[in-house]
């Protein structure tokens, strides 16, 4: 149990009924010192104990882990079920540690977990009431139904402690070097009993009560590592701070961040020096001092000397000072200082021709809708920006446009900008942001495959349960796509058909006989060796 946990059994006598229940003495690492937890699992009637149903469910368990042995078993009945895409899980789950940091964190439920995480990844889309049917054809860690009710219970169970506690063991298994991505997506809520569901700017388009979900996963690895639960009207640039205290918190040595440029603010910046952290993000051109450097280097960027052959970008970079401030909490004495930054200037002929295009569909989409009387209030800015408006009554509506405005716009196609405090090299600080950005495309696809866009629950505790067993189920599946990339797999299967063609591979029971798989062709045995993983012999 928890950090060296001890336990003594105790009786409360709670109007006029005598509960029994289970002290646990343990020691907590968050506040350096000794606790105590109390469970209680049943009562004495008559002088008999009689377990409580969670505590009656535990002692099933419990009895039927005891009951199995290490080694072949043989079997007691004729039986086949599909071995295949849950051998290939359990083998990714000991690679990357998911098994054993469940074990520790949730000693009496991990087993449940895995086989809800594994359901998820095999069968797309599909709710967990399903699971009943899955079950029944299919190997898989628990190795036997979970009932609705328990499974209701099951996420209800899952607790922060354990939760930070299994995101920090994944996080130390993350090497230093890697840069961490930080990101937000949304999920929709058709629930009306989560707090945090709020209407706000929904990046699916739903108009539905939604919450935000703030990701940190490796850059190198493709891995997520942490997740965080936000209210829905929360702004991406609000959440750095609260990251900077949970890396804190999950003991997250020489954390290396790389964000684009929602997250940018000055105190963001002020923030990720303080805390020591190394960081690469995006930056808007609108920035003054950013702007001005623009302003300087414009006219000499195009130009064969600053042309990047590897990247087909025009590329320059300069050291610069950041006005650094911070306030002492107690003396609230503002500290002022210079700290060192590399801004890395990018431009891209494609972009530019893009970014043209799009602009230009832009005002005529603004004029389409002056002219026609069809105003669109939230375009009302953008109306007043880019043009003069008059109109008479006999000529009606005159549209000129504000030629130094769009001059102002048209100047900056094309350009982009990377800032950090520990990439001097521009085109190292490119790969790596853009590696961030292959794994942040299709995260989408894969919360579609979770069934996380929309989700509904019974309970807070039940949501955050089920988002726990689905994040699981993303580290496995994150993990198969970036192998499917460096394998060039993609280009003859779908990450479902991958799955498919090992799920068909079942395992055989006759009584008085060991378990054995059947038969494999090539292509299956090829694919475990691209998982690097070894087949089922």
């Amino acid at each position: 149990m928890e950090g060296g946990l001890a336990m003594r059994r105790g009786t409360q006598i709670i109007n006029g009924v005598e509960y029994v229940y289970e002290d646990c003495a343990y020691w907590d690492p968050a506040k350096k010192r000794g606790t105590h937890k109390r469970n209680y699992i049943g009562k004495n009637v008559d002088g008999k104990f009689v377990p409580n149903k969670k505590f009656r469910l535990q002692m099933e368990l419990d009895a039927a882990k005891a009951a199995v042995k290490p080694g072949p078993v043989p079997a007691l009945e004729c039986r086949r079920t599909f071995y295949g895409a849950t051998y290939l899980l359990n083998a990714i789950s000991e690679k990357i540690g998911v098994t054993q940091d469940l074990k520790v964190c949730f000693p009496d439920s991990y087993h449940e977990i895995l086989s809800l995480a594994y359901f998820l990844v095999l069968e797309e889309n599909c709710p967990l009431y399903r699971f009943r049917r899955w079950s029944a054809t299919h190997e898989h860690p628990y190795g036997r139904d979970i009932p609705s009710q328990r499974s209701s219970e099951l996420l209800g169970c899952i607790t922060e402690k354990g939760k930070m506690e299994f995101f920090a063991r994944q996080a130390a298994r993350r090497s230093e070097k890697e840069y961490l991505a930080f990101d937000t997506t949304t999920i929709s809520s058709y629930s009306q009993l989560l707090k945090q569901a709020k209407y706000g700017k929904n990046k699916e388009g739903d108009s539905l009560p939604q919450l935000n979900l703030a990701l940190l996963y490796g850059e190198e690895s493709g891995l997520p590592v942490y997740y965080r639960k936000l209210a829905g009207n929360i702004m991406d640039v609000k959440t750095v701070h609260n990251l900077l205290k949970d890396i804190d918190f999950l003991q997250m040595a020489k954390v290396s961040l790389v964000m684009d440029r929602g997250f940018y603010s000055e105190a963001n910046i002020n923030g990720l020096f303080k805390n020591h952290h190394k960081f690469l993000i995006g930056v808007k051109k609108s920035l003054k001092f950013i702007r001005m450097k623009l302003d300087e280097i414009r006219g000499d960027f195009v130009s064969r000397a600053n042309f990047n052959s590897k990247t087909g970008l025009y590329i320059m970079t300069f050291t610069m000072e950041w006005n650094y401030t911070e306030e002492k909490p107690r003396s609230k004495e503002t500290i002022s200082d210079k700290r060192r930054i590399y801004v890395h200037f990018y431009y891209n002929d494609q972009r530019a021709t893009d970014e043209k295009n799009r602009f230009n569909r832009l005002l005529d989409s603004l004029e389409n809708e002056l002219l026609s009387g069809h105003r669109t209030p939230e375009h009302e800015k953008q109306y007043a920006k880019y043009y003069a408006i008059s109109e008479t009554q006999i000529r009606g509506m005159k549209l000129e446009p504000k030629e130094d405005a769009i001059r102002a716009v048209e100047k900056d196609y094309g350009y982009f900008i990377l800032m950090s405090n520990g990439i001097k090299d521009p085109v190292k600080a490119l790969e790596i942001y853009r590696s961030k950005d292959t794994i942040e495309k299709p995260f989408g696809n894969l919360k579609e495959r979770l069934n996380m866009r929309r989700m509904a629950v019974a309970s807070e505790e039940n949501f955050e349960g089920k988002l726990f067993i689905q994040f699981v189920a993303l580290i496995y599946l994150s993990y198969i796509k970036k192998v499917m990339d460096e394998q060039g797999l993609f280009k003859n299967y779908t990450m479902q058909e991958l799955l498919d063609e090992l799920d068909i591979i079942e395992r055989y029971q006759q009584p008085g006989k060991a378990y054995h798989p059947g038969e494999m062709t090539k292509k299956q045995k090829s694919l475990y060796q691209y998982m690097g993983v070894d087949f089922p012999s």
